[in-house]
């Protein structure tokens, strides 16, 4: 019988990095992203678990969901998500509070498996080797230079696949799409994310625009709330082009709806928001159950190890911001080889670990 392996103690902090450039997409603009980690000690291991969004998440964690943990067997993942959901549900679970759950889920995985000395990868069940991504960037705030440049970088990288914002300024969305098609080339594929900026009017009229420079993916053509819209636009869109939403679903019951009124063609999942690697898995085998094919929503660094243990996977978001700041923040994310991250299942757990000393002068 395993003996309890009781956590010891719980950490969290808050660090804040500009960005290179001042960036936008079809809604938002801003000009750095903050990163709120968490380190769960037990058995004279730690696990490390993060996520992007206000540094009030770490208060979160640390007077809610902290004393929740300290004590328990680390083992107990399911139920520790379970109870970690049910205490926020007065000061409110969407949102913030999801961003909580999901950075301590994804330490409570990453110690379970350090204490195990096995890769995140086998603990789950490895169905493949290497990861595919796709690039992504090219925000609104940047001009066809700077568009280009950094497409056809991706490219250069061997990544086959690149996506750019747009929604901005709906009426030069279209010359920008076909400035992107000239930089990369007409092998690679390409995909438009409007991040719900878009009416349906709007959507309706650019999707052939798109359609016609080889656009194969439209992301939040309309704000995800809108159900019954995103149905309607995927239903219209032009032959081989896909609908893709479900980045801000904070818990399974949010992909269910989506997957229950046939919204999109490929459902994204961010694991930094939906409970961790635990609502991750709930939300991949409701895709799977839907014939409908998953894709990872930003964090690589975070979403490789898990991803590598999806078969039905279709991608991971090689989000520039993320990329530079995980970079960054750690040492032992997976590298990226012949446009595919590969995980090293040599290595425990997630393979992170937290450059303290280069974070330090950004920590808020």
């Amino acid at each position: 019988m395993k003996p309890a392996c009781p956590i010891q103690r719980v950490r969290t902090d808050a660090f804040t990095v500009p960005t290179d450039a001042p960036e936008s997409d079809g809604t938002v603009a801003w000009d750095s992203t903050t990163m709120v980690t968490v380190r769960v000690d037990a058995g004279g291991c730690s696990g490390l678990g993060y996520t992007y969004g206000h540094r009030a998440v770490a208060v979160v964690i640390a007077d809610s969901l902290a004393p929740l943990a300290r004590g328990r067997d680390a083992f107990d993942t399911a139920a520790l998500h379970g109870e970690a959901v049910a205490a926020l549900r007065n000061i409110g679970h969407p949102g913030l509070g999801a961003m909580a759950v999901s950075a301590l889920d994804v330490a409570l995985w990453d110690l379970k498996a350090r204490l195990l000395q096995v890769s995140l990868p086998d603990l789950l069940g490895t169905a493949r080797e290497r990861v595919p991504v796709y690039g992504s960037g090219g925000f609104t705030s940047y001009d066809d230079v700077q568009l280009s440049t950094q497409l056809s970088g991706w490219i250069e990288q061997g990544i086959d696949r690149v996506k750019m914002k747009i929604g901005r300024e709906p009426g030069r969305d279209a010359a920008r799409v076909n400035a992107a098609r000239a930089a990369i080339g007409s092998t690679p594929g390409l995909m438009v994310d409007a991040n719900g900026a878009y009416d349906r009017g709007q959507a309706l009229a650019l999707a052939p625009q798109f359609g016609a420079a080889g656009v194969d993916w439209f992301e939040e053509p309309l704000s995800s709330d809108d159900l019954p819209g995103l149905r309607l636009l995927r239903d219209r869109l032009p032959a081989g082009m896909e609908l893709a939403a479900g980045e801000y679903g904070w818990d399974v019951h949010y992909f269910l709806r989506m997957l229950a009124a046939g919204a999109v063609d490929v459902l994204q999942v961010d694991a930094t928001r939906c409970g961790g690697y635990s609502g991750f898995l709930q939300a991949a085998a409701l895709a799977r159950a839907h014939h409908v094919p998953l894709s990872a929503h930003c964090a690589p660094a975070l979403h490789a190890p898990v991803c590598a243990a999806l078969p039905e996977l279709r991608h991971v978001e090689y989000f520039h911001d993320h990329v530079c700041l995980e970079a960054l923040a750690f040492d032992g994310a997976a590298p990226l080889r012949g446009g595919m991250l590969v995980p090293d299942r040599a290595c425990p757990g997630h393979g992170l670990t937290l450059r303290e000393q280069d974070l330090a002068a950004y920590r808020v």
